[in-house]
């Protein structure tokens, strides 16, 4: 019988994998090592328990310890640490906290994840300062305001965190200020984009310090206050540092194993490393831009779950790729949403050996007779020479799935006018005859003839 194939990180990419291998074979023993005690949990929906839309923590969980052990028979051990991997014997060293062992394996998938960054901030340290990445700090941020009952809090970074965050914390009657470094909040999803949601985040009542640099935070038991580079500092009870993540390697760069241009694990297309037998998906990895063809790191539930899937696949005979990413992601900001996919910042595309051209429209989501209708505003980018269609976003009160229309014809390499030309369903209640993308679509194709 082959040796067992052995997942380090017990979330998205690695249960994914481990029920793939399994179910297509059997008779394979699959040993998961998760330090931790959740698995298979939805990180994208903490921000919604914090808020109390989720009532309990558990129903983020999608599939439980026991269900993966004893419906799905895989040997998921919890509370196990891997500490080191040697390609050479081809065994894995656990700690628990009462013993350490090697284990054996034939394949191993590394799908050890990404971290929030912790800036080096004088005070972050203080207690009532929080990242948000794992289900024990969303518990944590719970236990803490219902405890401490907070007045403002500072949210340091205007991404997705930032902006689920501000929505969360305001329902809890909790006043927000966000200081965001760049000129806009959600800055990949592009300026018209930005500046939409900066105005509802606005209305809603969040303070919004932009291009504001921060230095750390001031406190005696508990965090007060925010420092700023430049200004008086900022009264904040409760700080959430959300300024990105960066991938968990160091166990792959001690075996070893070669990181890519993005500092994540380089992959191949099917997710294997460098190194034979073991493979790497998820946060921690890199894939390749379905755009410029390029690796990319982009951090996203779909991408890991895929990457997954397939390598449970490939290790079971099956040999499957992981496929591309175009970093589609889509964001809820109160009343809006935003998303965007491929590329839309022009210098990148430049960068990437694009001509790129842009066109960016505002056009109501139903007919102007049907009720409820809104205005969605839609940006498209294209290269001028082939037309083909880059990337996109969407903003708006209602609609903002359209982008998984966007998100196809860059992923498949669709121009500008077979974009324009597709079928989409029309009924009042839904879209106007011309869908917003198909609208979008026909303007960038007349300024592409000019």
């Amino acid at each position: 019988m082959a040796a067992p194939f052995v997942i380090v990180g017990g979330d998205a990419a690695g249960m994914s994998a481990a029920s793939k291998a399994k179910r297509e074979d059997p008779d394979r023993d699959v040993i998961v090592f998760e330090k931790g005690k959740w698995v298979s949990y939805a990180a994208c929906g903490m921000p919604y328990y914090v808020k109390g839309t989720v009532e309990n923590l558990e129903d983020l969980v999608a599939v439980t310890p026991e269900a993966f052990r004893e419906d799905r028979d895989v040997d998921l051990r919890t509370g196990h640490e891997v500490v080191a991997i040697d390609p050479g014997t081809e065994t894995v060293t656990v700690e628990t906290n009462d013993e350490r062992f090697d284990q054996p394996y034939g394949d191993l998938l590394l799908a050890t994840g990404a971290r929030a960054i912790e800036p080096p901030f004088d005070g972050i340290d203080l207690e009532g300062v929080f990242t948000l990445r794992g289900m024990h700090e969303a518990k944590a941020i719970e236990a803490y305001i219902s405890s401490r009952d907070p007045e403002t809090a500072a949210i340091v970074g205007g991404g997705y965190v930032g902006i689920e965050m501000a929505e969360a914390l305001i329902n809890r009657d909790i006043h927000v200020s966000i200081f965001e470094m760049l000129p806009h909040v959600l800055q990949p999803f592009g300026n018209a984009t930005a500046r939409i949601i900066e105005d509802h985040l606005s209305e809603a009542g969040v303070e919004l310090h932009l291009e504001t640099a921060v230095e750390g935070f001031a406190g005696g038991d508990a965090v007060e206050s925010v420092e700023l580079g430049d200004g008086p500092a900022v009264p904040a009870d409760l700080v959430i540092v959300g300024v990105g993540v960066e991938p968990t390697v160091e166990l792959a760069v001690e075996a070893g194993i070669e990181l890519g241009p993005t500092g994540a694990i380089a992959t191949d297309e099917y997710g294997q490393t460098n190194v034979t037998d073991i493979y790497a998906a998820g946060d921690c990895a890199e894939d390749t831009n379905v755009v410029t063809g390029e690796p990319d790191h982009v951090p996203l539930a779909l991408t890991a779950n895929r990457a997954g899937r397939a390598i449970g696949s490939t290790v079971a005979g099956d040999p499957t790729p992981t496929g591309g990413t175009a970093g589609t992601a889509i964001v809820k900001a109160f009343e809006m949403g935003a998303a965007r996919t491929g590329i839309i910042d022009l210098d990148r595309a430049r960068e990437a050996g694009f001509d790129p051209i842009d066109v960016t429209i505002e056009t109501p989501t139903r007919p102007h007779y049907y009720p409820g209708a809104t205005d969605l505003t839609v940006t498209l980018v294209a290269d001028r020479e082939t037309e083909r269609v880059l990337g996109g976003s969407v903003v708006g009160r209602e609609g903002t799935k359209r982008i998984d229309t966007v998100a196809t014809a860059v992923t498949t390499g669709v121009t500008v006018s077979e974009l324009q030309n597709l079928d989409l369903a029309y009924a009042p209640p839904f879209s106007p005859v011309w869908d917003p993308i198909l609208t979008a679509s026909k303007v960038l194709a007349g300024k592409l003839d000019r």
